[in-house]
């Protein structure tokens, strides 16, 4: 009798409760491909769309979730020389066909074929996962499962976010809104690294202070203070020159009117609506600039990796779980019950 493994699967879309753990025949890896037996996954807001389903946009279901994942190599390919098994890794979030002009221009998250894994193809949520060799990464001594798995696509995004697209400077402001999630407590890292003065948003004092022990200048309240009005008076009436949106529509209007004059609005998600309206004339006029962005090259894996080994990056995690567990895990990130990542362990 072949091997089995469990997976988190959803079958079709709606609440936690289509979230089911099913046992699948271990998957065997191709020649180019190594098997990575996963020790820690975590879960992103990505996997809560997917559950949920999105309006226009089809899904193969059946569907093992997850983007982020760490482990050991288990099995290797007839093609890879330079893995073991027993190797630490971390498996790239996404995939690209290797070999369009986007890809070898190092830009293949604009890959027409550009896949993020738990999202058009089978994720990293399952005890086996193969991958390719080029989208696999050997971790540093000093760098944990838990870690890696923590920060690989949340890092990813941000950092093109402020570094690639917004080309954030010192001493610029940047209004982070979501500070608590993961990609909002990468962001606040990444901005210090750059000697930004950083002006962070959440729901609770309690965050704040989290977001301010991560390097957080100035803090705003949302449910005691308007961000806007918040912005102003942090920043003398001027508005910031940077705002790391990804809430969507319930803060894109203060999103518009924080940015100051000349100032860049950089978007990544929609977690409260993506139908939001925007009075164009804030954009013509006071001449913003705004970015869209999905994740980053794979390249930035490799910054990401050197940041948490020299231990100038952390890994923001606010708790550890079973993958049993995982209705629970995504029962307290819709409730927003969280700050940074919940992982999973394997």
């Amino acid at each position: 009798m072949s091997a089995r493994v469990k997976a988190i699967r959803i079958h079709e879309h709606g609440g936690i409760d289509k979230l089911v753990i099913d046992e699948l025949p271990a998957p065997a890896p191709k020649s180019n491909e190594a098997a990575v037996k996963i020790k820690s996954t975590s879960v992103n807001h990505l996997d809560i769309w997917i559950r949920g389903g999105l309006p226009n946009v089809i899904y193969p279901l059946p569907l093992i979730l997850g983007s982020d994942g760490a482990g050991t190599v288990a099995e290797i390919g007839g093609e890879i020389t330079d893995l073991k098994i027993g190797d630490r890794v971390l498996i790239s979030p996404a995939t690209s066909c290797g070999h369009c002009e986007m890809c070898m221009s190092g830009k293949e998250n604009l890959c027409r074929e550009y896949q993020i894994l738990g999202e058009h193809r089978d994720g990293t949520d399952a005890e086996l996962v193969t991958a390719k060799r080029e989208n696999i990464f050997k971790l540093p001594d000093n760098v944990s499962f838990d870690d890696a798995a923590a920060s690989a696509l949340v890092f990813m995004t941000a950092y093109q976010m402020l570094v690639d697209k917004a080309r954030i400077q010192p001493m610029e402001d940047v209004l982070i809104l979501g500070a608590s999630s993961g990609v909002g407590s990468a962001a606040i890292q990444i901005a210090k690294l750059y000697n930004a003065r950083v002006i962070a948003v959440a729901g609770s004092d309690d965050k704040l202070e989290k977001a301010r022990s991560l390097g957080a200048d100035e803090t705003i309240n949302y449910n005691s203070e308007n961000i806007f009005q918040g912005v102003r008076r942090l920043t003398g009436k001027r508005g910031v020159d940077v705002v790391f949106e990804h809430t969507g529509k319930a803060t894109w209007n203060d999103s518009v009117l924080s940015a100051k004059r000349g100032g860049r609005i950089v978007t990544c998600g929609a977690t409260t609506g993506f139908d939001a309206v925007t009075d164009l004339r804030h954009i013509f006029f006071r001449q913003l600039t705004i970015y869209g962005s999905t994740m980053a090259s794979k390249s930035k894996l490799f910054t990401m990796l050197d940041l948490l080994n020299k231990k100038q990056f952390k890994a923001v995690i606010d708790r550890t779980m079973h993958f049993t567990e995982v209705r629970k895990a995504h029962e307290i990130i819709e409730n927003r019950q969280h700050f940074g990542k919940i992982v999973l362990n394997f």
